[in-house]
């Protein structure tokens, strides 16, 4: 087995498992990825029984994707789309392209943000991680609002000052960052104008610290480690294009 069919193998693997659990827009995501790296192997196999094979292979995966496709337009138009992912204690390969890169796209006009931590320094640090990689994705992106609580009396002005830096930063992108202080917010959202809704029980700051400033994940989020916590996704049309 050369090493393009065996990566294949792998991603596709990756994605009936994401399948079996329901989590249909990462199966949908893996599956694609698997059957571009399966599709060019074929190109170069002169093997013709093993081209058989794997052309036989890749249409059942192309079938299997494009129902998925079809589930989840469907579910969406109903409103009845939901999947839930765990993250595991001490588990990796959940950065921030893993858990939002494919729902942020050029239908992403305006992203609202509520965390009640993005307080301290590295909170406020995610918080960059995550626009940078928003700025990146949604090509027509010209607002993000933020809600969060406000940092001790002692600590505020430097909370201020980080996030009015990330204010500046994003208005040279032409996208504009507004902020709102809330004494009461709680709950942990993020609400994309394309209707997708990806809440995560302690918001964007589920990351262990990195064992060390020269360790692997100290700079890769995909790498870092992460706390237990519950991500729920879900698509609500009406939201599309309408919030604020």
């Amino acid at each position: 087995m050369t090493t393009m069919e065996s990566a294949a193998g792998k991603i596709l693997q990756r994605a009936v498992e994401m399948d079996q659990k329901e989590q249909y827009t990462m199966a949908l995501v893996l599956y694609q990825e698997g059957l571009e790296i399966l599709v060019n192997s074929i190109k170069e196999t002169t093997d013709q029984t093993k081209k058989k094979h794997f052309k036989e292979r890749a249409e059942q995966y192309m079938d299997r994707a494009e129902r998925i496709k079809c589930l989840i337009e469907d579910k969406k138009s109903r409103g009845k789309y939901r999947e839930q992912i765990k993250i595991e204690n001490g588990s990796s390969g959940y950065g921030y392209g893993s858990v939002f890169g494919r729902f942020l796209d050029a239908g992403v006009t305006q992203i609202h943000i509520e965390d009640p931590y993005v307080r301290t320094f590295h909170q406020c640090q995610n918080l960059v991680r995550f626009c940078e990689l928003a700025v990146q994705k949604c090509h027509s992106l010209s607002k993000i609002k933020l809600i969060t609580t406000k940092e001790s009396t002692e600590e505020v002005k430097h909370q201020i000052a980080r996030l009015d830096e990330l204010e500046k930063s994003l208005l040279k992108r032409s996208v504009n960052l507004m902020i709102d202080y809330s004494e009461t917010l709680h709950d942990r959202r993020i609400i994309l104008s394309n209707g997708w809704v990806i809440k995560i029980g302690r918001g964007l700051d589920y990351f262990k610290a990195p064992e060390g400033k020269f360790s692997l994940g100290a700079c890769d989020l995909e790498l870092r480690l992460c706390h237990e916590t519950i991500i729920d996704i879900y698509h609500q049309s009406h939201l599309q294009d309408s919030i604020n």
